[in-house]
């Protein structure tokens, strides 16, 4: 569920990287460097990256230092060929959370991702707690007040998604592409359908609603 980008010039080291990641069940979206990621990100909802240094055009400290100034928040991993401690300083002043100096051992690289990605506390709990209502991953539930609903499937992490990223703004094609997959022939009409249920379901719940943003896609808010 969660999505991770690769930046890095060296194409062996992207598909590395997105065959290992990919194998832990994460998605993953390659870009070859800063300005590249920039615009994966345009299109893509991230939650961390997986990060060079030297690239060409916007290099891995660049990069890190634009999202930071933007007071963006994404969990970095640094991952370079330069392992002097001048190079660690400067990755850590400029912004990332955390530094791997390569060849990548691989088991490391997946343990500090899972760090990065609790620390961001993304559902790494799988659960999301909102006053006296539990969101449960595990078992797709709602419980308030000891009263627990289980969710259809899609339903479920629907709204899940919404709710770890409260005010944050899903377009259409990014919540269909997560729900339902990229490869998926469903219309936007189902989203349409699922959104409406969901929203009639937790009609006056105090704790959080869901709203729809006119010609962009939803967002959950918590009150």
């Amino acid at each position: 569920m969660f999505h991770i980008l690769v930046v890095d010039d060296d194409k062996n080291i992207r598909r590395l990287l997105q065959a290992v990641l990919t194998a832990e069940h994460y998605t993953v979206f390659t870009a070859t460097d800063g300005e590249d990621a920039l615009a994966v990100m345009d299109r893509e909802h991230i939650d961390l990256v997986v990060l060079d240094i030297m690239m060409p055009k916007l290099n891995g400290y660049e990069f890190t230092k634009l999202l930071r100034e933007q007071n963006n928040n994404l969990p970095i991993l640094m991952v370079s060929a330069k392992q002097e401690p001048s190079d660690k300083h400067k990755g850590f002043i400029v912004g990332t959370d955390d530094y791997m100096t390569k060849p990548i051992d691989e088991e490391e690289m997946l343990l500090r991702i899972k760090a990065l990605l609790r620390r961001a506390k993304i559902a790494s709990e799988h659960q999301i707690v909102i006053d006296d209502v539990i969101i449960d991953y595990d078992s797709m539930t709602v419980t308030k007040n000891g009263e627990t609903q289980e969710l259809p499937q899609k339903e479920f992490l629907l709204l899940y998604k919404l709710l770890s990223y409260p005010g944050k703004i899903f377009t259409r094609i990014q919540l269909m592409d997560e729900i339902w997959g990229a490869d998926s022939e469903t219309g936007w009409e189902t989203l349409t359908v699922h959104i409406g249920r969901l929203r009639k379901r937790f009609e006056g719940w105090n704790e959080f609603q869901i709203e729809a943003i006119r010609g962009l896609g939803y967002k959950a808010v918590k009150k």
